[in-house]
């Protein structure tokens, strides 16, 4: 009998056992910092800073450089940089992910939305520019960026965890709550999108308040129902506390809590102190890691047991006989 003969995984199952994680994590910190630098051409007025798509000025793929040169077609010629790096990224997740036949294709069919997803953004950006930033449009820019790191987190909690079916670790009452706590989340981010569009930084400094809206009326209901987010929150965690939870859905929900209270600290600093731009940027970081906070303390309400990896098993070897 000739000796074992060690059979390696194809390059592709290696591949992906060794960075499916770091992808998926690249890909949400990558839909974060999309809205971080989308919010710098909202903020500073350079929506039109380019003023055509794809290209930045009719016959220039980049920004032309001219005495009369302003900084608003580089800060939005940056943010349509970032696409491409999305794009690249989110191909490798779908390629690492969709070929994963081990898993269920419900986990696998979560590999293609964000790069389908940043192709959809690219295409509304540009809708944005043609329709000189028509408010419909740059809202729903930024709130279809927020579902896409909801969808980016939640493919960062599937990755870890294994394909059993799911048990809910939370019933009853603290379940209802969790998904009041989600709905609630939608509402203070959609407010939050009609507050900046009805303030001064709504896009264009030609064209302010974008929202025909009282936008002091707006923050007031923006703050409103922050609170009842905030007041919800806290029911769920006296809940957690008197059911003996003290790991993944008692942190998680503390986690969401912090990023929640700093979000209130900036949003009530930025309403006082004349809507600074830095502030309100860093306000809508903060709208992106409270949704994905949000979407991680979700994931920690049910189990699916740990993920499989083969790097993990044993390498298989085969025998040959004469």
């Amino acid at each position: 009998m000739s000796p074992a003969v060690e059979v390696r995984p194809p390059l592709l199952e290696r591949l992906r056992d060794r960075w499916a994680w770091t992808a998926v994590v690249a890909n949400l910190v990558g839909q974060i910092v999309i809205i971080v630098t989308g919010g710098a051409v909202r903020l500073t007025s350079s929506g039109l800073g380019c003023s055509s798509w794809p290209q930045c000025e009719p016959g220039e793929f980049t920004p032309a450089l001219h005495a009369q040169s302003s900084f608003h077609p580089y800060v939005e010629f940056g943010n349509r940089m970032v696409a491409p790096v999305l794009v690249v990224i989110g191909l490798v997740v779908a390629v690492l992910v969709v070929s994963e036949n081990r898993r269920p294709w419900s986990y696998r069919a979560l590999g293609v939305v964000p790069v389908l997803g940043v192709v959809v953004q690219a295409v509304i950006g540009g809708l944005s520019v043609i329709y000189d930033l028509n408010p419909a449009i740059v809202g729903s820019h930024l709130l279809i960026s927020m579902a896409l790191v909801a969808f980016s987190a939640w493919l960062v909690v599937r990755t870890g965890e294994g394909d059993a079916p799911a048990v809910r670790l939370v019933d009853g009452t603290l379940r209802i709550l969790t998904r009041v706590l989600v709905a609630l989340t939608a509402v203070v981010l959609t407010l939050g999108v009609v507050v900046t569009g009805a303030g001064p930084h709504s896009g264009d400094s030609e064209v302010g308040y974008r929202f025909d809206v009282d936008p002091w009326l707006m923050a007031k209901a923006h703050a409103a129902s922050v609170w009842a987010f905030v007041a919800v929150l806290v029911a769920i965690l006296v809940l957690l506390r008197r059911s003996g939870f003290r790991r993944r859905p008692w942190t998680a929900a503390l986690v969401v809590l912090a990023v929640a209270l700093g979000q209130g600290l900036i949003g009530y600093v930025q309403l006082f102190t004349g809507l600074p731009i830095a502030l309100v940027n860093l306000h809508m970081l903060g709208a992106a890691l409270l949704t994905t906070a949000v979407t991680f303390f979700v994931g920690t309400t049910r189990t699916r047991g740990p993920a499989e990896r083969s790097s993990t098993t044993p390498a298989r070897a085969v025998g040959a006989q004469r």
